[in-house]
């Protein structure tokens, strides 16, 4: 005990990982990392619910899953059941790397084929837990790069595509017109305001803040309908296989792939989490640690797909509220994963959410996924870029994007494989993978 005091110390940790707040500490705490992670979470499945046209009442039920699915994740994570789990305070929440594919396999399969695809491809970063040191030859940190920002790249169409009034603007002719733009622009002027302050709690609320203003100002306008939802009350029950499940190849390989980088990302994140709560980043017990973590992130994403919601991933942004608070005690998880869950279970939650009109999301998002093609950058920035890495880069690239700017260059092909190879993140995730081990160069 007095030798993990020490280690939290030296980390300029308050309270270390095995240490137990005051009650009031944890609280606050907790309630700093849940305003850190909220719109994270819960903006995934509106952006699919968006894309797909699935109507108020799913929506709302899809917003409400992704958060009682992130606090059961959250507490396997940081409790550690057997082998599962990382054991420290380590959040997990909707993962946005799996959005492009999913939107794929929803227009296809809809959503039995989503979960279903969700579920049978995770068992790949079960799989890669167990072989971690040999997947990490394959999986280099120049690939993980490569796709993160592809991943940012290719989202950015569908925040873009929000800002200018989403499908229901396409569809009344109203799409890209000043109302829609002017509002997405409103917020993310907001948030990038906020994000400048020196003061801290303004900082890490900034999101918060500029969805909270541009939801007021778009109530003013008249673009928020309350009264297109019946009830408020209740209490949502999660229902395993809600929307049934059904299995599409593509659907699977394409979401397999993501997957695999998610595990080497999850990989850095346990690192970084271990680094800053004073706890190991080597030996038996880090690599214990990181593989139970990787094992969690797997299983808990299958158990997010039997509860009607989508994969689970750990959050980076945790990390730095370790830093900020000094508190690294796992038993913050606990309260965080507790207060998740009962926000899930309430459906006014999901549904005051899934009523935000298209524009003041797409203002949001269209920062959060220049933030993930930027720190995809920052990971290749960080590597040798020697003319093998600059091939890589170039046939990832040109693979990964040609397909997200012109996808009729797949018209030709049959259906399986055209659905495999839509999706730029699958394209060019392979292509960097295949190229990598590939191309041999003596310098």
């Amino acid at each position: 005990m007095e030798k993990e005091q020490t280690a939290a110390q030296s980390a300029g940790l308050i309270y270390g990982l095995n240490d137990r707040p005051p009650l009031k500490d944890t609280v606050f705490a907790a309630l700093q990392h849940l305003l850190a992670i909220f719109v994270a979470i819960i903006t995934p499945p509106l952006i699919i619910a968006g894309a797909l046209k699935l109507d108020l009442e799913t929506t709302g039920f899809l917003v409400s899953m992704a958060l009682f699915a992130s606090g059961v994740s959250t507490f396997i994570q940081c409790r550690r059941v057997g082998p599962v789990g990382c054991g420290l305070l380590c959040i997990q929440g909707t993962s946005f790397s799996f959005i492009g594919p999913i939107i794929s396999a929803g227009l296809t399969g809809g959503l039995s084929s989503i979960f279903g695809a969700c579920m049978l491809a995770s068992s790949v970063e079960m799989l890669i837990s167990r072989v971690l040191k040999y997947t990490r030859k394959v999986i280099t940190p120049l690939v993980s790069g490569i796709v993160v920002t592809l991943i940012g790249m290719s989202l950015i169409k569908v925040g873009i595509s929000a800002c200018g009034g989403g499908a229901a603007a396409q569809a009344d002719g109203t799409f890209g017109a000043l109302h829609h733009v002017g509002l997405a622009a409103l917020v993310l002027v907001l948030i990038i305001f906020f994000n400048r302050s020196s003061n801290r709690y303004l900082r890490m609320s900034s999101i918060v803040i500029g969805l909270i203003i541009g939801y007021i100002v778009a109530w003013a306008m008249g673009m928020v309908d309350f009264s297109a939802v019946q009830s408020y009350g209740g209490f949502n029950i999660p229902i395993p296989f809600r929307y049934g499940l059904s299995f599409d190849i593509s659907a699977i390989i394409a979401l397999a792939l993501v997957y695999l980088i998610t595990a080497i990302e999850a990989y850095g994140d346990i690192t970084a989490n271990s680094l800053i709560s004073g706890e190991p980043v080597e030996g038996e017990t880090f690599v214990k640690r990181a593989s139970g973590g990787i094992l969690a992130d797997g299983f808990n994403s299958m158990l997010a797909g039997i509860f009607n919601s989508f994969p689970n991933s750990i959050f980076a942004q945790n990390n730095g509220m370790i830093q900020l608070t000094g508190v690294a005690s796992r038993y913050v998880g606990y309260f965080i994963a507790g207060f998740l869950i009962l926000l899930g279970l309430f459906p006014a939650v999901g549904l005051v959410f899934s009523l935000m009109p298209e524009p003041v999301l797409g203002g949001a998002t269209l920062l959060m996924f220049g933030t993930v093609a930027a720190a995809g950058i920052r990971i290749i920035a960080s590597q040798r870029i020697d003319r093998k890495a600059t091939l890589v880069m170039a046939l990832s690239f040109s693979f990964g994007l040609s397909v997200e700017l012109v996808p009729d260059i797949l018209c030709q092909l049959p259906e399986t494989v055209k659905n495999i190879f839509s999706s730029g993140i699958t394209t060019g995730g392979l292509t960097a993978i295949l190229a990598n081990l590939l191309i041999r160069i003596k310098e």
